[in-house]
């Protein structure tokens, strides 16, 4: 191994290689595993965290937007940090889907749009124009 260090996100270690065989270079990046995270469903069951999950939501509220793979990533990991600072071993699922809007409202008002109204479950117009009135109204 020539060098090891970690890359501007605390979580991921960059490490630069060399083949004793060949001496070709290559670098690896590394994700440091932390605790498992423990999600409580709305209907008390519990599953493991799933990065997955999240950047599907997201990807899907953001289809047809000018938001970035980048910046979905950014997204999902501040969320990724934000919960392992804060929720201990166990997260409600509502803490989850308020933080995935918080971020989409920040970088994409009808992405954020379009995942309000699925994680709120809005079954009537008068609902999804609430929401787009405050939002405008921000």
């Amino acid at each position: 191994m020539l060098e090891s260090r970690e890359v501007d996100d605390a979580n991921i270690i960059r490490r630069r290689r060399e083949c004793l065989a060949c001496r070709g270079r290559f670098t690896s990046y590394e994700r440091i595993e932390e605790r498992p995270l423990l999600v409580i469903k709305r209907d008390g069951r519990r599953e493991q965290f799933s990065r997955d999950k999240v950047v599907k939501g997201i990807l899907h509220a953001c289809e047809k937007r000018p938001v970035s793979i980048d910046t979905i990533e950014a997204i999902v990991d501040e969320i990724e940090k934000e919960l392992h600072r804060e929720a201990g071993r166990e997260v409600l699922s509502a803490k989850i889907g308020e933080l995935v809007m918080e971020k989409l409202q920040a970088a994409d008002k009808v992405a954020y749009i379009r995942f309000a109204s699925v994680y709120r479950k809005f079954e009537h117009v008068s609902e999804f124009l609430k929401e787009v009135k405050e939002l405008t109204a921000n």
